[in-house]
């Protein structure tokens, strides 16, 4: 059985009038197609899972937007409106910008086959992956007389070690560099990640 997020239940009642009754069909297509999908919020907006990343929704000022993580798949071009906006469906304004419930509930069964023959996202697996990060020697030395945020930073992601990296290397002062790097092997030595106080958002 699928799970909803109260955070899901709180973005839809704190977005626009406009954007509720279409955030409420779109989160009630996708969980009536697939009974086992699950709700969370992720960069600020919900995201429905299910063996991976399914599909998002999300509200702004004017419009909503929805999209499927491997859209590509899914949607072909010119099945749908398309004025431009985040997601395969252009910009939603009202109910009547959306698919049929019929056409919705057909991408979303689409989706799930693709989810679960495990296929990649045609847009983000063809990207070159990134060279291993390098660590400048003021981290490298703070983190030897640090031994706990030592061995956290070891056993980071490189996404992980790359943003403590790029957050020190992009400070315009010794000054901010300095208090930067103090507060990074402080964060690692909790076991925080650089990004810690945005994850449970």
């Amino acid at each position: 059985m699928g799970t909803r997020d109260p955070r899901v239940s709180a973005y839809i009642a704190g977005s626009a009038p406009f954007a509720k009754p279409i955030l409420t069909r779109l989160r009630a297509v996708v969980h009536r197609t697939c009974p086992k999908v699950t709700e969370t919020i992720k960069w600020g907006f919900p995201h429905f899972m299910y063996e991976g990343m399914l599909c998002s929704m999300a509200s702004f000022t004017r419009h909503c937007a929805f999209g499927f993580w491997k859209g590509r798949l899914i949607v072909r071009a010119g099945g749908v409106k398309t004025k431009e906006a985040m997601g395969q469906f252009g910009r939603i304004e009202a109910l009547a910008d959306l698919p049929s419930k019929k056409l919705l509930a057909n991408y979303v069964k689409q989706a799930m086959r693709i989810n679960e023959a495990d296929v990649a996202s045609p847009t983000r697996s063809s990207r070159k992956p990134k060279p291993p990060v390098k660590v400048p020697a003021d981290l490298q030395k703070a983190l030897k007389r640090h031994p706990q945020a030592c061995a956290v930073f070891e056993a980071f992601t490189p996404s992980n070690r790359r943003e403590y990296v790029e957050w020190l290397t992009e400070a315009k002062t010794d000054e901010t560099r300095a208090r930067r790097l103090a507060t990074a092997v402080e964060w690692m030595a909790e076991g925080k990640s650089r990004n810690w106080k945005y994850q449970n958002c």
